[in-house]
């Protein structure tokens, strides 16, 4: 059995999807298409843009969806189709992606969404107020002990269970830098703040939830063609009003990524093919289990050898 898994926030990058645009019409498609939703030519930022306007979360988000549907476009050219996967899923931003590529939201409502929802992050704590910080070395246990030590009257939660050995806290500014005395107090490898403009996955979210609620009211979601592994559930779901209902619980909510891989893996899946840009979950997956060996979709040449191990 197999996965296809679509990357979230940080694996973004300049030049990122060009190959595949400029390869397959279909992927070039895609990024005509949130250009259209998004009334701007995002496709522009992303391959001739630079970094620090690219890695804002309002454009960060619909980007790295658009990237991964391209490469989805690509392979479904290549005669290999969404179904070739028995889940989906994402982490974070890349949950809508999968819902995307299974046909769950379209292309447009998407990127409409994730606009809507970088934005709203970003709105909804004053820059400076919040932080993010990974604790490596900890388990989702021990980090979790950490955020609840550290919050003292304010927000410190454990935001994302990456993997074993790192885990992401989220809230106050105060109370994550806290959280970092804390966790080398517990043995942490390295605990450090985060390049990031918002607390993201925390309680000081439920603005942006609110937001995403009513956003997410007028769109349409189909059943996936593919069960789509959903973040704050780390198990399967189809139904669509199961999948509006956990995308707004998800802005505060918690990215259970590690034990959502350990549950794809439960369920008999030995290989996870990440679709879009980086590596960052492939090398989560590794230290997840090593049950599940992981490839890239990312290029014309990966599309080109992921065909030939798909169609085999």
């Amino acid at each position: 059995m197999r996965a296809f898994v679509f990357p979230g926030q940080g694996a973004q990058a300049i030049g990122m999807g060009k190959a595949l645009a400029d390869a397959y019409p279909a992927a070039k498609a895609i990024f005509d298409e949130v250009d259209d939703a998004l009334g701007e030519s995002l496709s522009s930022l992303i391959w001739d843009g630079d970094i620090e306007t690219l890695t804002l979360t309002k454009n960060a988000q619909p980007a790295l969806m658009a990237t991964s549907l391209a490469a989805m476009r690509a392979l479904e050219a290549e005669g290999v189709s969404i179904t070739a996967a028995d889940y989906v899923a994402g982490h974070s931003l890349g949950e809508y992606s999968a819902l995307a590529a299974a046909g769950a939201i379209s292309v447009a409502d998407a990127a409409r969404l994730l606009r809507t929802r970088g934005t709203a992050m970003q709105d909804a704590v004053p820059v400076g107020v919040g932080a993010m910080a990974a604790l490596l070395g900890l388990d989702f246990e021990a980090a979790t002990a950490v955020a609840e030590e550290a919050a003292q009257g304010q927000v410190c939660q454990a935001a994302n269970d990456n993997d074993p050995s790192q885990v992401v806290v989220s809230g106050h500014k105060e109370a994550v830098e806290r959280a970092l005395t804390i966790a080398k107090e517990k043995g942490a490898k390295r605990a450090l703040l985060l390049p990031v403009s918002a607390p993201f996955h925390c309680a000081l979210m439920k603005p942006a939830a609110d937001v995403m609620a009513e956003a997410l009211d007028d769109v349409q979601i189909n059943a996936p063609a593919v069960p789509v592994v959903a973040n704050v559930r780390a198990a399967a779901v189809t139904d669509p009003a199961m999948i509006r209902s956990l995308l707004v619980e998800q802005v505060t909510g918690s990215v259970r990524w590690r034990e959502s891989v350990l549950w794809m893996a439960d369920q008999g899946v030995t290989e996870a093919w990440e679709i879009g840009a980086g590596k960052a979950l492939s090398g989560m997956i590794k230290r997840i289990s090593k049950d599940v060996a992981t490839n890239n979709v990312g290029t014309p040449d990966d599309v080109a050898a992921a065909v030939e191990a798909l169609k085999s």
